[in-house]
């Protein structure tokens, strides 16, 4: 292990994340966006907002990005050589304000916008055996204004924290959940701007969540989510899970915990 390694992993491990990480150069950034717009296209904004779910089994450009060298580095310095994708996902928040509303926004007016509200990844992942690492690979830049992840540093170490229907309209999270605010330290919100072509990283335990798109950028990301192969899927009616698109994407796998993985 590289002293430069042993720090990535000892930063991780204190605050749950790691930001404005490198991953894709100036030329892999402009195909990636050229292939995604072509999704677009074909199916139209307000489903590509949420809906590309492990579209890594069908296009071979999305698997690429899964399994990106410097990606990869990174996953396999905190998770270990041994490494399952676990699920994928691409997320946009589109801009839905027109100009003259960005102002009427800030001053209070009462549209309503996607946001995602305060939660933790493991709460809908039913998982044992190792953690979840989640990486956000940023097609657009991703900046407060246009809705960029916040987190709140250690809080992983806490454990799972309650979660409840969220008070508040415009939540993106498909179960429409939230972790009340009274258990959230919101004083120590951490913004993770990134630069199209970064990624961010965060574990599966992470109080996180990201405010709503208030200006006429797009800010579309990669969620990527991987497990150390020691992981295991658990039965939780709780967290109600299939795993129906792993892929082991570096190392061996000795424990064959998930018995449809494919290379």
């Amino acid at each position: 292990m590289t002293s430069a390694t042993a720090k990535m992993q000892e930063i991780y491990n204190k605050q749950g994340y790691l930001s404005a990480l490198p991953v894709l150069n100036e030329t892999e950034l402009k195909d990636a966006r050229h292939a995604f717009s072509e999704l677009e296209k074909e199916f139209g904004e307000e489903y590509t907002q949420y809906s590309l779910h492990n579209v890594h089994l069908k296009y071979p450009w999305v698997k690429d990005l899964t399994k990106h060298p410097r990606l990869l580095e990174v996953v396999q310095a905190v998770l270990g050589p041994d490494v399952i994708l676990l699920d994928s996902r691409f997320i946009c928040k589109y801009p839905t304000l027109k100009p003259e509303q960005i102002l009427d926004n800030k001053e209070g007016g009462d549209n309503v916008l996607p946001y995602v509200a305060w939660h933790q990844d493991m709460r809908y992942w039913g998982i044992g055996g190792g953690p979840v690492l989640s990486v956000w690979l940023a097609l657009d830049d991703s900046q407060k204004e246009n809705g960029a992840l916040q987190v709140i540093p250690g809080s992983h170490g806490s454990g799972m924290l309650p979660h409840r229907p969220a008070t508040r309209p415009g939540n993106m999270l498909s179960v429409n959940q939230e972790i009340p605010e009274e258990l959230v330290q919101v004083e120590e919100t951490v913004f993770c701007p990134l630069s199209a072509g970064q990624m961010s990283i965060h574990d599966g335990l992470l109080v996180h969540g990201s405010d709503a798109n208030t200006s006429l950028k797009r800010r579309c990301g990669f969620v990527i989510r991987y497990v150390p192969t020691c992981a295991y899927p658990i039965e939780d009616p709780d967290r109600p899970r299939k795993f129906h698109a792993t892929v082991l994407i570096s190392g061996t796998d000795k424990f064959n915990h998930f018995s449809n993985q494919s290379k």
